[in-house]
């Protein structure tokens, strides 16, 4: 790949993959891989989903790109499709190219909401990989160390808590909320503490947005990850998953909101926003998830793999904490356990299964297919534990 710019800070495991099916990628001398990482945690339904791609190709023979001046109701449904699926969530949807620009979009739709007021999420959200979501500038943000929180042992006082205390409530005009991803180290926020926050900031007359872009699309088990705090969010930003590979997100905003917008005037635009090709496909995966029942799959396999990485936990020793939930999966290894952890992902790339591996945090992660099979788990599980035997 000598013409190829890799500016993506990870190594590349496999040179040449030639062919995708379901869960399995195979490279040019035959060797197949599982992706446990579902690509870059979108490929919701598998790789080259037949159903889906049949969808897509039905969809390039009527047309694939519309413009500012003239659209088509297949937008009109997928919206539809995606608001059913927030139920009782009420509003309109954007449809943008990536999780990155859904996030941006609903940042930039609440700043223009909350007038001049700071935004807070947590220091470990990742939201974007560009913009205001994407640098977080201190002028406009506020930031809660969420490690402070995931580690307290007082789960019933974040009421009276020193570490909500100083947030400047009085500046907050809007919670930007990431569900438990962290930059894919599966730090799931109390859910006393989300819901103690979402109080507050409501209390100000402010708003929440939640970054469903990783945890959306079934991921955690429920259609979204806010679906596990109880909240009512504002906008609801998501991405990968709903495009199952093809390059299409979404920006859902309150109907309140959406009319606030609308008469103010409010203005975004960019070249591909909601497209006919990328509105077939978010319909597709909704489509294709509701038929085949793969949240209840994802969330009862979830429970399975998370099971059997506790067995490893207690049978091996070397791993600190296994978290997440769903197919939202990792494993945290004790630090003294460092070189366990990279001999074992060294190993499970050459039995051929493809992980998430973060070593500054000794962590290693698991997000497959809603579609994984337990066979193909219980494969990874002894794979695994082989792998930790010292």
């Amino acid at each position: 790949m000598e013409h190829v710019l890799n500016c993506t800070g990870y190594e590349m495991l496999a040179e040449n993959i030639v062919k995708a099916d379901g869960y399995y990628l195979y490279d040019d001398m035959g060797k197949r891989y599982m992706d446990f990482e579902s690509g870059v945690w979108s490929i919701a339904l598998g790789h080259c989903n037949k159903e889906f791609n049949q969808a897509l190709k039905n969809q390039m023979d009527q047309i694939l790109h519309l413009g500012f001046r003239y659209t088509s109701s297949l937008v009109e449904v997928a919206a539809k499709d995606v608001l059913e699926t927030l139920q009782p969530f009420r509003g309109k949807c954007v449809f943008l190219c990536s999780g990155s620009e859904a996030v941006e979009f609903a940042v930039k739709a609440a700043k223009h909401i909350i007038n001049g007021k700071k935004l807070l999420t947590f220091d470990l959200s990742y939201l974007s990989a560009y913009g205001q979501s994407g640098t977080k500038d201190s002028r406009d943000w506020c930031k809660l160390d969420l490690m402070k929180c995931t580690q307290c042992t007082i789960q019933d006082a974040c009421s009276s808590c020193s570490v909500i205390e100083d947030i400047p409530f009085e500046e907050i005009g809007a919670f930007v909320f990431e569900p438990g991803n962290s930059s894919g180290l599966v730090l799931l926020p109390p859910k006393i503490l989300v819901q103690e926050i979402e109080k507050r900031v409501k209390a100000a007359k402010g708003i929440v947005v939640v970054d469903e872009v990783t945890t959306g699309i079934g991921r955690t088990g429920k259609w979204y990850g806010f679906q596990h705090y109880d909240m009512k969010p504002d906008i609801v930003a998501m991405g990968k998953g709903i495009g199952n590979g093809y390059p299409v997100s979404v920006a859902a905003v309150d109907e309140n909101i959406a009319d606030r917008l609308a008469k103010d005037g409010f203005k975004h635009s960019q070249s591909h926003q909601n497209d006919g090709l990328g509105s077939a496909a978010a319909s597709s995966v909704i489509q294709i998830i509701k038929e085949n029942d793969l949240i209840e799959k994802a969330d009862k396999n979830g429970q399975y793999l998370m099971q059997g990485l506790e067995k490893l936990k207690s049978r091996t020793g070397v791993i600190k904490e296994v978290r997440g939930v769903g197919l939202m999966l990792g494993i945290e290894f004790r630090a003294e356990a460092a070189s366990v952890l990279n001999r074992a992902f060294d190993f499970l790339v050459e039995k051929g299964l493809l992980v998430g591996y973060n070593p500054r945090f000794h962590f290693m992660r698991f997000y497959p297919a809603l579609t994984t099979s337990r066979e193909d788990m219980d494969y990874l599980l002894s794979c695994l534990e082989e792998a930790l035997q010292v």
